[in-house]
């Protein structure tokens, strides 16, 4: 019965509010997006300060979310979701269009500038590690980033964070999407730096911040650039 009402509310907000929608984390399981049926208010894809409820560090979604686990080395590639998918996808990429004229609107404003960060205190702190520019988000394509080889184990859970944020490109507006994860790391791993990730258009950080994009509007643009995925995948920010 819950399950069924569940996805009776997914429908109905699916219809009302594609509008006004953007985009959200869909793998690792972001706390408050569409596989977390604890917590899903449909307000995952929001940007920080949409209302009174969209705040730091995890857009105002403060409980524990679907567990993703995690290894020190692992490749993961990382998905996004928006309410003009017909399903979930959790499973497999949408099919690319075939024209430019049967492409699902996306909301992803041209793109922008893309960070992923771990957090192993909850959100307080976030450690960089990788960035993708001018064409991120997009729904159509993976986005792979690497755990650092040297990252410590982290298993106590609602402070072991997977975090994607983005800066958007047309408007000042800061997203950031929180997923719960098990990292099984190296023994007595550590950071060899710590650089932490651009916070703006949010009380107490800079204001009217736009990022570069790729000019492909909310249509498919042309997915990751090469060289972002190399330098991703060196772990470099590690």
């Amino acid at each position: 019965m819950a399950i069924t009402r569940y996805w009776m509310v997914l429908a109905a907000v699916l219809l009302a509010q594609s509008a006004m929608a953007h985009m959200s984390l869909l793998y690792p399981m972001a706390r408050g997006s569409i596989g977390d049926k604890r917590q899903f208010d449909f307000e995952a894809h929001a940007f920080i300060g949409y209302n009174r409820k969209r705040t730091l560090p995890c857009n105002g979604y403060n409980k524990v979310g679907p567990i993703t686990k995690l290894k020190a080395g692992q490749i993961v590639n990382t998905r996004f979701w928006g309410p003009a998918l017909k399903d979930n996808y959790n499973n497999h990429l949408p099919q690319k269009p075939s024209s430019s004229g049967r492409q699902m609107n996306q909301a992803r404003h041209g793109g922008g500038f893309c960070q992923y960060s771990l957090s192993y205190d909850g959100g307080k702190s976030f450690h960089l590690i990788a960035e993708y520019n001018e064409s991120c988000p997009d729904f159509y394509y993976e986005w792979p980033v690497k755990i650092p080889d040297n990252a410590p184990s982290c298993k106590e859970r609602g402070r072991c964070l997977f975090v994607w944020s983005w800066i958007a490109v047309n408007v000042p507006q800061f997203y950031i999407n929180c997923a719960d994860v098990e990292i099984d790391g190296v023994d007595n791993g550590k950071w060899s730096r710590n650089k932490g990730i651009q916070i703006v258009d949010a009380p107490g950080h800079p204001q009217n911040v736009v990022k570069p994009g790729d000019d492909a509007g909310d249509k498919m643009g042309k997915g990751p650039h090469r060289d972002d995925i190399e330098r991703n995948l060196k772990g470099n920010w590690n």
